[in-house]
């Protein structure tokens, strides 16, 4: 027990004290761009106390537009003041699913920057299956999820035999292969295949509501069952990386990929199922996105939801369950990010800002460290045991 917490702090401090310094650095930002609040410094007084009043509201205003309204639930009832609640799951649901993507890549020694791309073709497939075939409810949404994992790991999987049989590097090939697929949509959806009867614009048919995931709670709330399914998919990588053996091969190449040649693990067959993997990981997220919210495949579908999956992979420091919650937090600073405006007049920029330093700290240990005199081993460690060693 004392060892697990030991880890545990190890695992979350990092993430936490780049949590709150971010923030902190937030709230000065939020005070130097009110114009009413900077008026009042020459009285430290009212300045302080304004500041104070204004970086309250203004996170008080996310707290309530991603957790919990309180002004709903007296107009509404109990149940809709959780409507924030379910929107940022509903956000978090497909960065849980890219996010692992990543994720698993950095366990590995390999960087995923191509879950954009997987992910739309996981949409794709998903969309296909969903508008062109009917079946019964189970069954179609069961076809419509694996086709969208069998495209993702396809798309992430040549990237994994390009390494292998030719060197080309990961990191190049994925970039690439995400204008590929970016471009690639937009062709698609001008195909009569693809496009809308009677629409120019480019726009699928809505999938069958067969093939829609459901919802938990009512029409009212947008939460479905796609969060059970990125859980799932959260301990399936940490049992794979935990307590297979593929997993621990993929671990022994991220970790040191001359020792894992060594003792007999081929690298190119780690390289291209790692990449597969990953891909399908990243086509579940597009699958489970376009099945359970936006219900149409459109070509803006994956928005900057590969992209952000790098940042939760950073924030969970690679791992499964520091994913989720990676994933968790930038769901709920996206959706609370809606009502600062109109709350507290703060730009929503801000979310942004605070999510961009929360990164930076995480990659910036060094700077950490000095800052709260943590020692060496806390975080160094705990980052090299990850296979962030490059």
């Amino acid at each position: 027990m004392k060892k697990f917490l030991e880890k545990l702090r190890n695992n979350m401090l990092l993430p936490f004290l780049a949590f709150i310094f971010a923030f902190f650095i937030g709230g000065i930002i939020i005070v130097l761009s009110d114009a009413v609040v900077m008026s009042q410094i020459s009285s430290p007084g009212k300045f302080l106390t304004s500041a104070g009043a204004k970086i309250g509201n203004s996170y008080l205003a996310v707290f309530q537009g991603s957790i919990f309204d309180i002004n709903l639930s007296r107009q509404s009832g109990i149940l809709n003041g959780f409507y924030p609640l379910s929107e940022t799951i509903v956000t978090s649901t497909p960065l849980i699913l890219s996010g692992l993507s990543v994720a698993l890549a950095f366990r590995s020694g390999l960087f995923n920057i191509g879950a954009q791309g997987q992910f739309i073709f996981g949409a794709i497939g998903a969309s296909y299956v969903g508008f062109h075939y009917n079946f019964s409810p189970v069954l179609h949404v069961t076809i419509a999820i694996l086709v969208g994992i069998l495209l993702g790991g396809l798309f992430g999987g040549l990237v994994g035999l390009l390494k292998a049989k030719t060197g080309a590097h990961e990191v190049i090939v994925t970039i690439m292969l995400n204008y590929v697929a970016s471009l690639f949509i937009l062709w698609l959806l001008k195909t009569s295949t693809f496009l809308r009867p009677g629409r120019q614009d480019p726009l699928a048919p809505e999938v069958n509501p067969s093939a829609q995931l459901p919802k938990l709670f009512g029409e009212n709330l947008r939460i479905h069952a796609g969060i059970f399914i990125a859980l799932i998919a959260a301990v399936f990588v940490w049992w794979l990386l935990n307590k297979s053996t593929l997993g621990f091969k993929f671990r022994a190449v991220g970790a040191n990929a001359n020792a894992a040649r060594t003792a007999g693990i081929s690298i190119p067959f780690v390289t291209t199922m790692t990449m597969f993997i990953c891909g399908g990981l990243a086509g579940l997220g597009g699958a489970v996105h376009l099945l359970g919210t936006e219900h149409a495949l459109a070509a803006g579908i994956a928005g900057s939801l590969g992209f952000d999956a790098i940042t939760v992979a950073l924030l969970g420091q690679a791992t499964p369950i520091g994913t989720v919650f990676g994933a968790f937090l930038f769901g709920a600073l996206q959706t609370g990010s809606r009502t600062l405006l109109s709350n507290t007049g703060t730009s929503p920029d801000i979310v942004q800002v605070i999510q961009a330093l929360i990164v930076l700290f995480i990659a910036a240990p060094a700077l950490m460290k000095s800052i709260f005199r943590i020692k060496k081993s806390l975080t160094d460690k705990s980052m090299t045991a990850k296979g962030w060693n490059g």
